[in-house]
């Protein structure tokens, strides 16, 4: 399958795009390089483009129709929730506006696959041990909104033109395939904790009053090369899907405690000194655990890795790759 995805040079992309090639599609990368990176898809062909920018949507036709491209796989996008809350009008401006441009350009070159990046964001501070895809959809913060207004914008887009969708829920993505593919941002919590060892100084927990095992919140953590099976696993589905849009979470189905990720976090970078207890962060909920059980039995697709993968690949990957 020729293959183009947007946001490739970055974490999740540069995942997917290796994979891709590894069984030998081909792929063609559009990212604008604000947070990706050439080095980690030097072999792919890369067009540097702001999904925003006036001229845009003429820009991805041309890239479509010279790659005859038959699939779009959509990552680019603004991911920080502090940013989206100082700046929403910016963030609906880039999510949604890059989105309409990826969909305006598909419907004019006639490409009709298409896999969009969500995020588990749109479920806000729904609770539980499995959040399903039926689970009140009801985000947080402008990040978490501009992906459930994107899945609307491409069910829109689903019944206007010839469009087969799967938009992919996302819960917390962890871990490295290759050391050269790392996550750079210490935006999470395994990367952030990682930032402070580093620096000499003690892990943070925020909140440790929670109504769960351990007082701490607990989360689905999901390895990245699984997240980029997924992509593939759901790519290879449009080819049997009828017009229309799916709708798949992404994580594990298990949830992992702060203090437990945060030992073993410990344990791996041989630390054993103190952990900071600090108060609760506002907008925190409890328990963020998916059901994964739908993309199970209509893809069959699982996540393979378990948490002490995620902290040991990306433990070792910081401290190989250049």
């Amino acid at each position: 399958m020729r293959t183009l995805i947007t946001g490739g040079a970055g974490y999740i992309g540069a995942h997917i795009v290796r994979l891709l090639r590894e069984r030998g599609d081909d792929v063609v990368i559009v990212d604008d390089l604000a947070t990706g990176s050439r080095s980690r898809v030097a072999d792919v062909p890369v067009h540097v483009l702001d999904l925003t920018a006036d001229g845009a949507v003429d820009s991805l036709v041309t890239v479509m129709r010279e790659h005859r491209v038959e699939a779009v796989v959509h990552l680019a996008a603004r991911k920080r929730v502090d940013e989206s809350v100082r700046r929403p009008a910016w963030y609906f401006a880039q999510n949604i506006g890059g989105l309409a441009a990826v969909l305006e350009a598909m419907q004019q070159a006639g490409v009709g696959k298409l896999l969009f990046s969500s995020s588990a964001a749109v479920y806000g501070a729904t609770e539980g041990d499995a959040i399903g895809e039926d689970s009140e959809t009801s985000p947080i913060n402008p990040y978490g909104e501009t992906k459930l207004v994107g899945e609307h914008l491409v069910t829109a887009a689903a019944a206007a033109f010839e469009l087969r969708a799967v938009s992919l829920r996302y819960f917390n993505v962890a871990g490295t395939g290759w050391p050269e593919l790392r996550d750079h941002a210490a935006l999470n919590l395994i990367p952030m904790v990682f930032e402070r060892l580093e620096a000499g100084l003690p892990p943070q927990i925020f909140g440790t009053d929670y109504p769960t095992t351990d007082g701490t919140c607990v989360r689905d953590y999901v390895h990245v090369l699984d997240v980029a099976d997924a992509h593939l696993v759901a790519l290879d589905s449009l080819g049997a899907q009828e017009r229309g849009h799916e709708i798949y979470n992404i994580g594990t189905g298990h949830g992992t405690s702060v203090r437990e990720i945060v030992q073993l976090i410990c344990d791996v970078a041989g630390y054993s000194g103190p952990v900071l207890e600090c108060p609760r962060r506002e907008g925190d909920p409890a328990s963020v655990v998916a059901s994964a059980q739908l993309i199970g039995s209509r893809l069959g697709w699982h996540g393979r890795h378990d948490i002490r993968e995620m902290v040991e690949s990306a433990w070792n990957a910081q401290h190989s790759a250049p």
